[in-house]
């Protein structure tokens, strides 16, 4: 243990075997899609990715003991290379290896057979996908029948208009010699060891393994050896090739949690188990062990179950440390978990043996020095991850549209909504100011905390005026729900931090009026959002969603929720868990209809409301709202009554700026956005004042 770290920490930071290679601590950098050493989506074709690397030396410079980069693609997304072909990319990571090892980290490259049905296809390429002139115009850039085949004819997780094909034995056999020549020249290139991805998620190889997914009658489908098959063909290959102690892991879903297609099981419901259950992965993993993988880097789920694999803040911490640890009785060789982890409780989970190593993955994209922090004893110190995918996985999804994200953030995942100059070092950066000025920050939210941090930084002197007697801003109630502690970690987080700065003054009680009186050579605008009204009869009886969630207004047992964006879901499943009767109310076609929340986040509130029963009316308007019930009206007239005692009205909200003439404008008083928008733009402004 490193002297000076609470003892609680302790068993993280002995060290432990994976095959003969030693690691210093039991610390997981686990992969994230978009952090690819061989690039993303954000160049044509293979490249050795000079973005990621800074982004890994810096985590290896920071006391991380194993790294394992996100997902990089056997053949590529666009230009369809193997990796393999490209000689100088693996040069070039060789010279980076060095400097990995110069800090004691350890590093396995993740490579990925493929997504097969769960191939997040933007909304675009459905409809170019369905023209087959078209279609074979693109293959020689993006083939998209190759980048979604599967195990069977199988329908996309993201398009009900799009069937992926099934893959052909030549295609697997291709893969399998792929990986082979693509690990033999990451072990001539230094790279400590192998993570094969995997029979995890919901992804190619774990849709082999799973009856729902594989309906082949040949030797790759039917049996469980033959589902297997696909997976320790891979092993057997690259140890083949590489030698027998070269490691290779294997990124592993425990169970799969999934009721049907598009269709997950919640933490502690009954149901019947249509993936991998857990009689058959207690088969399966002591079978992949034999076959010769030399690690499990373990979770639960798969696309169809999205939020085991990437939980949101709904889902309990540690959630998938229960079934991790079940299986690490059965195999002798080294298990990692993640999912949400906390330090104290993987801590004592490694005393205990119940797992070998902590598996943490966003929480470096929120803070980069966390670890070195936990050594340092100053836990107060790091900045949570609210696990919102904002910015590192907001692939989005809901009824009528594939994968809604932008193109831009298909090609740029793995940012940060907290700190954008994750994965854009060269977009975000602090330098110091040419000039120091005394800058004036009006709105002490977290757009105008974030600003105020930033300029001070640069060396200006700031002044954050803020109306209230605390700061937080709108976040404060964004916050107030019982499943968002990490939300009032955060506030905690920025409250501390703005506070260490001599350079900042905080004004509280203090509200601005007219810009012009204030001395300041720049000034920023940060005064957040206001309610929008609904223009409906009766709606001086419904609650503003602010003055819900800050405790202003009480509700009975009964309540309406108008409105089904992230706020009114959010309220509904929060009045919910209190034992509420609980209705909602929303005009579109789905629950959450955005293009920036992650479907791992929105599937699990619609799976919820769909399992409890809650009663959802979409495409439905309100019509007045009554002493004791809400009239509505459907997309084809019909009017019905909803019986209630009490409505809340998240109806969204309208930028409310103090002023727009001479001063910068950010957040939501600029355009209602989310954190990502509000932090984002706040160092827009404040990096360049």
């Amino acid at each position: 243990m490193i002297p000076n770290t609470d003892p609680k920490y302790g068993a993280l930071f002995t060290p432990w075997k994976i095959g003969n290679v030693e690691i210093k601590n039991r610390i997981v950098l686990c992969p994230m899609g978009g952090t690819s050493l061989f690039g993303w989506m954000e160049h044509t074709g293979n490249h050795f990715d000079k973005e990621a690397a800074k982004f890994f030396l810096e985590k290896a410079q920071n006391n991380v003991g194993l790294i394992i980069p996100g997902i990089a693609p056997i053949r590529s997304t666009y230009m369809n290379q193997w990796l393999y072909k490209n000689k100088k990319m693996f040069e070039e990571l060789k010279e980076f290896m060095t400097e990995i090892h110069k800090t004691g980290a350890k590093l396995f490259v993740q490579i990925t057979a493929g997504m097969g049905r769960s191939f997040a296809i933007p909304t675009p390429l459905v409809m170019l996908h369905n023209m087959p002139v078209v279609r074979d115009l693109l293959k020689p850039i993006i083939n998209i029948p190759a980048q979604s085949m599967s195990p069977s004819e199988l329908p996309s997780r993201w398009s009900d208009k799009m069937k992926c094909r099934a893959i052909t034995v030549k295609e697997i056999e291709e893969i399998v010699d792929a990986f082979a020549k693509t690990a033999e020249l990451c072990r001539w290139a230094g790279v400590d060891g192998i993570e094969v991805h995997a029979v995890h998620e919901g992804y190619l190889l774990d849709q082999f393994t799973m009856s729902y997914t594989n309906k082949r009658t040949d030797q790759y489908g039917g049996s469980f050896e033959n589902r297997y098959r696909f997976a320790t063909d891979i092993v057997k290959a690259i140890k083949e090739k590489c030698g027998k102690d070269y490691p290779v892991s294997l990124r592993y879903s425990v169970r799969s949690y999934v009721r049907d297609f598009g269709e997950g099981a919640l933490p502690g419901e009954q149901f019947d188990e249509l993936g991998r259950d857990m009689a058959e992965s207690e088969r399966a993993a002591k079978y992949l062990q034999d076959a010769g993988y030399d690690m499990l880097n373990a979770d639960n789920g798969t696309y169809d179950s999205w939020y085991w694999a990437h939980p949101p803040m709904y889902m309990p911490q540690n959630c998938n440390l229960e079934d991790v640890a079940h299986i690490k009785k059965l195999v002798d060789i080294p298990v990692v978990c993640a999912g949400r982890m906390e330090p104290d409780v993987g801590a004592q989970a490694i005393a205990e043996g119940r797992i070998d190593a902590m598996g943490v993955a966003r929480q470096f994209l929120a803070d980069a020095q966390w670890v070195t922090k936990l050594i340092e004893n100053r836990t107060e110190d790091i900045r949570p991850c609210i696990c919102c995918h904002n910015a590192c996985f907001n692939m989005a999804h809901y009824k009528g549209v594939a994968n809604a994200q932008s193109i831009y953030d298909a090609s740029h995942i793995a940012r940060c909504a907290l700190d954008p100059r994750v994965m854009q070092s060269e977009k975000y950066k602090l330098e110091p100011a040419k000039k120091k000025k005394k800058i004036a920050v009006i709105g002490g939210g977290i757009g105008g905390m974030e600003a105020a941090l930033v300029c001070a930084k640069r060396g200006h002197r700031v002044t954050l005026y803020e109306k209230s007697d605390v700061l937080g801003g709108v976040f404060i109630a964004a916050a107030a729900p019982s499943f968002k502690e990490k939300d009032k970690a955060l506030i905690a987080w920025y409250n501390r931090e703005i506070r260490k700065y001599d350079s900042i003054e905080i004004k509280l009680n203090t509200e601005v009026t007219d810009v012009k009186s204030l001395d300041a050579d720049e000034i920023i605008v940060a005064t957040g959002a206001k309610a929008r009204k609904l223009p409906v009869r009766g709606a001086q009886r419904g609650i503003e969603a602010i003055d819900y969630l800050l405790g202003k207004a009480a509700v009975g047992e009964r309540v309406a929720v108008i409105g089904g964006g992230l706020t009114g879901c959010e309220i509904a499943y929060e009045l919910s868990l209190q034992g509420k009767a609980v209705s909602i109310i929303e005009m579109k076609q789905d629950l959450i209809v955005s293009d920036k929340i992650c479907l791992a986040n929105t599937s699990y509130l619609r799976d919820y409301f769909k399992h409890n029963a809650t009663p959802v009316y979409l495409e439905s308007v309100v019509d007045e709202i009554k002493e004791d019930r809400v009239v509505i009206r459907a997309k084809d007239g019909t009017l019905r009554e909803i019986d209630c005692d009490s409505v809340i009205i998240c109806a969204g909200y309208t930028p409310a700026p103090v002023a727009t003439g001479g001063v910068h404008v950010i957040g939501d008083a600029k355009s209602v956005g989310s954190l990502r928008t509000v932090i984002w733009q706040a160092w827009d402004v404040a990096m360049k004042v």
